[in-house]
C-alpha cells in the first residue's frame, strides 16, 4: 500500500484525454471484446446508475484487494442518494473511460489507506448530484418545486399531495437534466447507511467462487505464459535454447522478455511452467553478483554515524543537549527487507494487436496499469484498455510498480490478436518482489537529573523507496516518506510525543534490491523503533512504560486518547493473570491515531504465545465501523506475521527466501484474540488498511520484555531464543 498516484506519469495520460475514443460503460466483469462493443448503460452521472428495475449501480473507481473499499464508498454514494441499500451493486469504470472523460472518476490508485479518506467527497456529491436530478425530474412531471419532494430509500414522495413515485421510474429524465452546480452534503450525524456496520457486498461471489479473480479469468482461445527473470537484480539475459524445449507438449514459442527474461507460451500454464522449468538459461548476472545481506548490514551501519545526513523532524538543540544530559541512554535496531507475499501472486492478461491493446488484471492502481501498457504497446494510451478485477491481495505490491503488465504485452506482442495470461509462479514472484525497505535506527536519549527526557535523536540509515521509485519527488536529497509517524504536528503520520530537543535525521544507504510500498510502509519500523526505546527509557528510570508517555503526551489528545482506550480496555492498572506480560505501542500514520496493547506469555523454554492484542482506533469518520474491525484484524495478522518471520535476505545477489516454506506467514492456530475499539472522533478522514500493523510490532515486544527482560532490538522473532536464562 502505497501512494501511487502516477506521478511520474500524470502528465503523460492527461496529455492522452482529449483524444480518446467515445465513452461506453456498465459491465461488472470485463467482457472479452474491445470495449466499444459493450452495449451503454445509461446513467445518472458517473457515479450512478439505475435501472428500471431499481437496482442501482454505483460505479467506484478505487481497487478492491480484501479491505472493502467497494462496499465502504458505495455506502457513501447510496447515503447521499437515499436509495434502497439492498439494490446496491458495484462495478468499476476503467481508466480508459476516466481518460476520454476527463479523469471524471477522479484518481484510481489505491494505497496508503486512501481509498476512502481521498474520495469520500467527490463520491458523496456523485450521490447527492444524483438525487438531487432525480427529485428534479419527479418535481417537473408533477409540475411542483422541489423542495416540496422528500426522498427515502429510493422513493420520492411529494409532501403536500402525498404523490409518490420511484428512482427507476424517473432515472431517464434525470438523465437528461443539467446537474446542479452545488449541492449539500449530510451531516455524518444523519447517516442511515453509511456509518453503519452492514455486510460487503462481495461476500456471496467469493463464499460461492463467482468471484473472477485475475488468475482465475478465461478468454475464447487463451494461451498461457510463464516467465523467469534474472534472480540477480540488474543483471541480464545471456542466452537460452529455445529448441531444447520446442518439442515439448502444448509448447508454442519461447519469447525474450526485455533484457532479463524469458517466457514460454504454452496451451496450459503447467505446461509452459515445466517447459520453463526444463529451459536452458544463461544469465549474466551483473554488478551485484556477489551481494549480500551482511554487506547491506555493514554499510547501514556506517550510516549511523554518517555526516550526511537530512533533517526531517527537529526542535531545540538535541545535540547540544545529548552532550550536556546527566545520563544518556542508546540503542540500535534494525528492520529487514519484507515480501509482500500476496496469496495471488502477480499475472495479467493482454491481447495486442497492431490497432489495440487490452490488458486484464488485478491492479491497485488502474491509471498506473494503463500507461504501462501503452509503454510496453507501443500504442498510444487511447489504443488501450485495462479492466481491473479484484486482488487476491494487493498490500502495495499491485500500485506503484506495474512490471508483470509490461511483460504480459510484451509476451502477446509476439502473438498477434491471442490473448495470453501471464502467471507468475510462487517463485518467481518472491525472488522478483519489491521489497519492504531495509533500515537501521540509532536513538540516543538524554535525561536530566530526575531521570526526566530532554532530548532524542533518531538516526535512521537506510533504504528510500522514492529514491526506487519516484526519484523525481526526492528534494534536497531527502524522502519525506522516511519519516512517517515522526513528522512535525500534522494531519499526517505526527510524532506523538513532545521531547523539548528532538532531531530525527536519515543517511540514504540504497542496495540494489529495488524497494517498494509494502502496507504500513515505514510507519511500520519508525514506530518499532521509538516506541520500544521509549520502553528502554522507562525501564531505565524505573517508570511505568504508560507513565512516561503520558507525561510526554499532553500536547497530543488525539495520539494520547487511543493509548488511554486501550489502557482502560486491558486493565493496564490492573494485574494481568498469572504468567502474562503486556507491551503498549501507539502511533499516528494515514490519517488516523492508533494505539494497541498486548497480553504474551513466554513458556520455560521461550515458546512465545500472543493471547490478546487490544487495539483503538480513531480515523476520524468510521464508514463501516464492522471493516474497521476487520481492517484491524487483519493488519495484525500481516504486521505479527512480519515480526515473528518476515525476512527476504540476500546472497550472491538473489533473493533467498522462494517460498513459504522458508517465509512463513501467520496461521490460525497463530493468532491472538484481537479486541477493536473503534472511537472516530470526528472532523477528519483517515485510512484504517495500514495504520494498525506498525502497532502489532512494538506492542508484543514491549510485552516480550516485560515476560523476559529480553529487549529484542531487530526482527524477525524467530532468531531470538526467548528462553529464560
Amino acid at each position: 500500500m502505497s501512494d501511487t498516484n502516477l506521478l511520474s506519469r500524470r502528465g503523460f495520460l492527461g496529455g492522452t484525454a482529449a483524444v480518446t475514443g467515445s465513452l461506453v460503460v456498465g459491465f461488472p466483469v470485463p467482457a472479452a471484446q474491445p470495449a466499444a462493443e459493450v452495449p451503454a448503460v445509461p446513467e445518472i452521472n458517473a457515479w450512478v446508475v439505475v435501472q428500471p428495475d431499481e437496482r442501482v449501480i454505483v460505479r467506484v473507481a478505487r481497487s478492491e484487494m480484501g479491505q472493502g473499499s467497494l462496499t465502504g464508498l458505495a455506502q457513501l454514494v447510496a447515503e447521499e442518494l437515499d436509495c434502497d441499500w439492498s439494490k446496491v451493486s458495484t462495478e468499476y469504470p476503467t481508466p480508459g473511460q476516466n481518460l476520454a472523460r476527463n479523469r471524471v472518476w477522479g484518481s484510481f490508485s489505491t494505497g496508503g489507506s486512501r481509498g476512502i479518506r481521498d474520495s469520500h467527497e467527490y463520491v458523496r456529491k456523485g450521490g447527492a448530484t444524483a438525487r438531487a436530478m432525480l427529485v428534479q425530474a419527479a418535481a417537473e412531471q408533477w409540475k411542483v418545486p422541489a423542495g416540496e419532494c422528500r426522498t427515502a430509500a429510493g422513493v420520492i414522495t411529494h409532501g403536500p399531495s402525498g404523490r409518490r413515485t420511484t428512482y427507476g421510474a424517473v432515472a431517464p429524465a434525470a438523465a437528461r437534466l443539467k446537474p446542479p452546480a452545488d449541492v449539500a452534503l449530510k451531516d455524518p450525524k444523519a447517516w442511515t447507511i453509511a456509518g453503519k456496520p452492514l455486510p460487503r457486498l462481495d461476500t456471496h461471489e467469493k463464499l460461492t467462487g463467482a468471484q473472477v479473480y485475475g488468475m482465475d479469468l478465461r478468454l475464447p482461445g487463451m494461451l498461457n505464459a510463464a516467465i523467469r527473470a534474472c534472480p540477480v537484480f540488474g543483471g541480464k539475459l545471456k542466452s537460452f535454447d529455445a529448441a531444447a524445449i520446442a518439442k515439448r507438449p502444448g509448447v508454442k514459442k519461447v519469447v525474450r522478455v526485455g533484457d532479463n527474461a524469458v517466457a514460454v507460451v504454452a496451451d496450459t500454464w503447467w505446461r509452459a511452467k515445466t517447459a520453463l522449468d526444463a529451459l536452458p538459461i544463461e544469465w549474466d548476472e551483473g554488478p551485484h553478483a556477489q551481494a549480500s545481506s551482511s554487506a547491506f548490514a555493514a554499510t547501514l551501519k556506517a550510516g549511523l554515524d554518517a555526516s550526511d545526513a537530512v533533517v526531517g523532524h527537529s526542535a531545540g538543540d538535541a545535540k547540544a543537549a545529548l552532550a550536556a544530559a546527566a545520563r544518556r541512554i542508546e540503542a540500535v535496531y534494525s528492520y529487514p527487507h519484507q515480501n509482500h507475499a500476496t496469496m495471488e501472486t502477480m499475472n495479467a492478461t493482454a491481447r495486442w494487436t497492431p490497432e489495440r491493446c487490452e490488458v486484464w488484471t488485478p491492479t491497485q492502481n488502474g491509471e498506473a496499469a494503463l500507461a504501462a501498457a501503452a509503454e510496453a504497446s507501443g500504442l498510444k494510451p487511447a489504443q488501450c484498455e485495462v479492466y481491473k478485477l479484484h486482488l487476491g491481495g494487493g498490500f502495495g505490491r499491485r500500485g506503484a510498480v506495474h512490471d508483470w503488465v509490461r511483460q504480459a504485452v510484451a509476451i502477446a506482442k509476439e502473438l498477434p490478436g491471442t490473448p495470453v495470461k501471464l502467471i507468475w509462479s510462487r517463485e518467481e514472484d518472491m525472488v522478483q518482489g519489491r521489497y519492504h525497505p531495509v533500515t537501521m535506527c540509532k536513538l540516543s536519549a538524554g535525561l536530566d537529573a530526575q531521570g526526566r527526557l530532554t532530548a532524542l535523536h533518531m538516526r535512521i540509515s537506510g533504504q528510500s523507496i522514492l529514491a526506487g521509485i519516484f526519484p523525481q519527488n526526492i528534494k534536497d536529497g531527502k524522502d519525506p516518506v522516511v519519516f512517517q509517524g515522526l513528522n512535525a504536528p500534522g494531519p499526517e503520520a505526527s510524532l506523538g510525543y513532545t521531547v523539548p530537543n528532538l532531531l530525527v535525521d536519515h543517511a540514504m544507504r540504497n542496495p540494489h534490491v529495488p524497494p517498494g510500498f509494502w502496507r504500513g510502509v515505514n510507519l511500520n519500523q519508525n514506530t518499532l523503533y521509538l516506541e520500544c526505546f521509549l520502553d528502554e527509557v522507562a525501564h531505565a528510570t524505573k517508570q511505568d512504560p504508560l507513565a512516561l508517555r503520558r507525561s510526554l503526551m499532553a500536547e497530543h489528545p488525539k495520539h494520547l486518547a487511543v493509548l488511554e482506550a486501550v489502557a482502560r480496555k486491558v486493565g493496564w492498572d490492573q494485574p494481568a493473570p498469572a504468567g502474562v506480560f503486556r507491551g503498549l505501542a501507539q502511533t499516528m500514520g494515514f490519517g488516523s491515531y492508533v494505539a494497541a496493547c498486548a497480553e504474551v506469555s513466554v513458556a520455560a523454554d521461550g515458546t512465545l504465545k500472543i493471547h490478546r492484542i487490544v487495539a483503538a482506533t480513531d480515523c476520524g469518520h468510521a464508514v463501516n465501523p464492522q471493516q474497521i474491525e476487520a481492517q484491524v484484524e487483519g493488519s495484525f495478522a500481516y504486521g505479527l506475521s512480519a515480526a515473528l518471520w518476515g525476512e527476504c535476505t540476500v546472497d550472491k545477489g538473489r533473493i533467498v527466501q522462494t517460498n513459504f516454506d522458508s517465509y512463513p506467514v501467520m496461521r490460525m492456530d497463530t493468532m491472538p484474540k484481537v479486541e477493536t475499539i473503534v472511537m472516530p472522533s470526528g472532523g477528519f478522514w483517515g485510512g484504517v488498511g495500514e495504520p494498525t500493523i506498525a502497532v502489532a510490532a512494538p506492542a508484543v515486544l514491549n510485552a516480550i520484555f516485560a515476560a523476559t527482560g529480553k529487549r529484542v532490538r531487530d526482527l524477525p522473532l524467530r532468531h531470538h531464543s526467548l528462553k529464560r536464562a
